[in-house]
Order: C-alpha cells, then structure tokens, then sequence
C-alpha cells in the first residue's frame, strides 16, 4: 500500500503552522511558519516573521555578483530558520517558476536558484515574494509529535500572512486571528477527552 504525500490526507505541506503561546524553543517563539513540504520522511518549512535586519538585498546582490545593483526591484530578507543559515530560498507567488521551483499547496512555490534573485533585481520575478535564509526542518514524526504536544496550530495560507510586511507579534497575531483565536485564551497543554 502507497503512503500518502504531502499533499494527501495527514499532511500539512502548504498550511501556515503558528507557534502555541507556550513555544518554550527560543527559535521558534510566537513563530509564524510556511510549511513548504511535509511528508513520512519530515517537514520543511519558511520561518515568516523574523526579518534579517544587519542584510540588506543589495548587499546580498553584491555578495553573489548579481547585478544590477542597486536593482530595478527588491524584496525583504528573513532568516527563515536554524537549518543552513547561508542558504537562500525565496518563498513566492507561483505567477513566476523556473526549472527547480519547487510548487506548494495553495497557489504558491519555492525556488532556491539564483535566476529569481535575477530576476528579481531585473525588475521582473514572481508578483510577490521573500528571500528567507536558512530554514526549519524537521525529522520523521518529529513535527506530528509536536503537534500533538499541543506547540503548533494551523491554517491554510493567504498572501497577506506570507508577505505582508509586519513585525513579528503583529504577524503572529495576524495568524491567529484567521483561526479566530485570541492568545490570551490559549493554553499550553493537550487534553485527551
């Protein structure tokens, strides 16, 4: 029997996870997450709300000779989790695809290649998007378990929670406010029935 992907029953790829008030890992407190890929063999994800503020895309541009600089368009840098730091993923509207893009549920993508950074700074590129570095990953099980635990919520995405320029609380909170949650009423421990 086939186990199901990431885009069948049981799996989350393409939702937006919010961290549970109680979050005690200082990494991912009042986190809002896209989760791109999530499977039997773990989860991938883009941390949303933690803007990368000493790195500016023109100086990223400089670093990988990517020109024009300054360029025609930009677009905000986020440190997009603790897995490969140095890595870049750029999260974004699926109107805009290149050979490696990988495609999210609902209506978005994520391409790790330097042809959307060129884009990009042409004054071309996807309507939206973000350039996240690094990102959170997590093992076999290990995300369902946390889940369980009662550390995430989710819900399905839209662009305003992905791209819309917001500090961290105000984006966690924008999150929440699409379940209709206030966090005060939140706890921190799962209940059986």
């Amino acid at each position: 029997m086939a186990r199901p992907g990431p885009s069948e029953e049981g799996w989350l790829g393409g939702q937006i996870l919010i961290a549970m008030p109680s979050m005690e890992d200082p990494r991912f407190a009042r986190s809002v997450i896209c989760l791109c890929a999530h499977s039997p063999e773990g989860a991938m994800g883009i941390v949303l709300n933690r803007t990368i503020e000493n790195l500016t895309f023109d100086d990223l541009l400089k670093q990988l000779e990517v020109t024009p600089v300054p360029p025609q368009r930009r677009i905000r840098l986020h440190a997009g989790g603790p897995v490969e730091g140095g890595r870049g993923f750029v999260l974004h509207t699926q109107d805009w695809s290149s050979e490696g893009s990988l495609t999210i549920e609902g209506g978005f993508a994520l391409t790790a290649s330097v042809d959307i950074l060129k884009a990009i700074a042409g004054g071309e590129g996807p309507r939206q998007g973000l350039l996240a570095l690094g990102y959170a990953g997590w093992g076999p099980g290990q995300l369902e378990s946390e889940i369980a635990g009662n550390a995430w919520l989710s819900v399905s995405p839209d662009e305003a929670i992905l791209f819309t320029e917001e500090d961290q609380d105000a984006k966690w909170r924008r999150a929440l406010a699409k379940l209709k949650v206030d966090p005060l009423l939140l706890v921190g421990t799962a209940g059986r029935a």
